[in-house]
């Protein structure tokens, strides 16, 4: 049963041009499948955040922003699963099921979509075609976004259109 709608655009696509570097991790890969565990509880997942990192990004970095977010979602504004502001340029990892208590340098997490602080994993319809989940990594400008926790992603990626010089993307797929 799919929801038969047409497929959401690349959301950073749409965003003015800037540059790009690299993101990996040792448990997600670019347009394939989560393993379960990344996933929301509610489909038996342990919403576990997958490992992350980075290089090659631009020297005058002087912090980044972490973000997972689904255009595929049955909603017009899609739905963010993660929000973590203000890490130090001086992290270019984070491990695997990377949690609040853990965040160096007064780096934190806004609520993401399902109204919780931090990582929120998959969970689409079911039926539904796969969902693309879109981890980027934003290399900001500044130190620290002028942000509090309980500030929505939209806003958060609304001075991000301001303050970054480069994103790295890697998408990965969840279907149920």
């Amino acid at each position: 049963m799919s929801l038969d709608r047409p497929v959401a655009p690349d959301p950073y696509q749409l965003l003015p041009a800037v540059g790009s570097f690299t993101v990996t991790s040792s448990d997600v890969t670019d347009g394939q499948p989560m393993d379960q565990k990344f996933a929301h509880p509610g489909l038996g997942g342990s919403n576990i955040s997958p490992q992350l990192s980075w290089s090659g990004f631009p020297a005058e970095t002087r912090s980044f922003t972490v973000t997972c977010y689904d255009p595929d979602a049955p909603t017009p504004s899609g739905f963010w699963h993660w929000v973590l502001v203000n890490l130090p340029a001086s992290v270019t990892e984070l491990a695997q099921g990377a949690v609040e208590q853990d965040l160096p340098g007064g780096a934190f997490s806004l609520r993401n979509d399902y109204s919780e602080t931090g990582y929120g994993g998959p969970y689409p319809p079911e039926g539904d075609r796969p969902h693309r989940y879109f981890f980027v990594v934003h290399a900001v400008d500044v130190d620290k976004l002028e942000l509090t926790p309980d500030a929505s992603p939209a806003f958060a990626s609304f001075n991000l259109a301001f303050h970054t010089l480069a994103r790295a993307i890697i998408t990965p797929t969840y279907q149920v």
